[in-house]
This record gives structure tokens, C-alpha cells and sequence, in this order.
């Protein structure tokens, strides 16, 4: 699983690397101040990579790379979409939204039952995600910060609650 979160992590310099074009910046229509943002997403629980990209306007996507910190054969890759405003300060801007998820955990750290019943494997489990946080993106030097709770549902599993991705924070180096 740490060649697949490698993988991501290359395919979004990548993706980075052929959209590093300036873009307008509109600081009063809740758009960010920047185009592209890399970085990291840490809670007491995961740890991951992080990609957002502005589509045009308020409008921007989110990519997400997680694993857990003591079961690091477990990986879930996520897709958001989030609407952004401003909240009076122009480098401060909050977002909400929504997407999906795919995991994939290993049955003995997740689903005690399954890996007893049928042994060692590997299950996958699609998901629901909501979004709804505050960031903010420094004048002088390319840092965004953020902070969000991010609840999720997983369709498959033991794990169909409000668990350890429920949120965290974020810092990027912006583009």
C-alpha cells in the first residue's frame, strides 16, 4: 500500500507540473488565492497527502491519499468537491461539499469476524464523504492551512460510521 500512496504522490506533482499557470485571483468572490495547492492531511489517527485545485471560480476539487498511523497496509483514496466563500478577512475563506471514497484495509486490522471466518485478504470498502472547513493562504509566502471535519460513511465492513477520518488539518505550498 505505501507504492500506491507513492504513486498518488507523483501523479499529483505531475498533475501540478502541467497546470502551474498564474490564475486570476477574484479575493472577494470566496475563490482562493491560489490555483493549486499540494501538501499534507494529518489527524491524531491518519496521515496522507492532499491536492486541491481550483475548477474556476469558487469551485475547486480535492484529492486525498490517507493511511491509518498503526495499520499502514490500509489506504483511502478520496475525491471532494467544494464550494468556497469568504468570511471578511481575504485570505481566509471557508468551504463545504461532498464526495467519495474507496478503501482498501487489510480484514485482520478492520474485521476481526471476517479475518477469524475466511483468514488473511484484503477487502475493499466505497464510501460518502461531506466537507466543510475554514482555511487560510499566507500574502507572503505559498502556505495554505486548513482545518475541516470531514464525516464519512463506508458502505461495506465494520467501519460504517463516523471513525477516524472525521477530520484534521491540512498544510499545503500553493501554486
Amino acid at each position: 500500500m505505501k507504492k500506491v500512496v507513492l504513486l498518488f504522490g507523483l501523479i499529483a506533482m505531475f498533475a501540478i507540473q502541467v497546470n502551474a499557470q498564474k490564475k486570476k485571483t477574484y479575493r472577494n468572490s470566496g475563490e482562493g488565492n491560489y490555483n493549486t495547492a499540494l501538501g499534507i492531511r494529518l489527524n491524531p489517527w491518519v496521515v496522507g497527502f492532499t491536492i486541491k485545485h481550483f475548477i474556476e471560480g469558487p469551485h475547486a476539487i480535492e484529492g486525498l491519499v490517507t493511511t491509518n498511523h498503526t495499520h499502514r497496509s490500509n489506504v483511502t483514496i478520496t475525491g471532494l468537491y467544494e464550494y468556497n466563500w469568504n468570511v471578511g478577512i481575504p485570505e481566509l475563506n471557508m468551504y463545504a461539499g461532498g464526495g467519495a471514497h474507496i478503501g482498501f484495509y487489510d480484514r485482520s486490522d478492520y474485521d476481526w469476524d471476517r479475518y477469524i471466518n475466511k483468514g488473511k485478504g484484503t477487502y475493499v470498502s466505497p464510501g460518502l464523504d461531506g466537507i466543510i472547513g475554514v482555511e487560510y493562504t499566507f500574502k507572503k509566502f505559498p502556505l495554505n492551512i486548513s482545518a475541516d471535519l470531514k464525516p464519512y460513511i463506508q458502505f461495506v465492513g465494520p467501519t460504517s460510521y463516523l471513525g477516524e477520518e472525521i477530520g484534521g488539518v491540512s498544510a499545503r505550498f500553493t501554486f
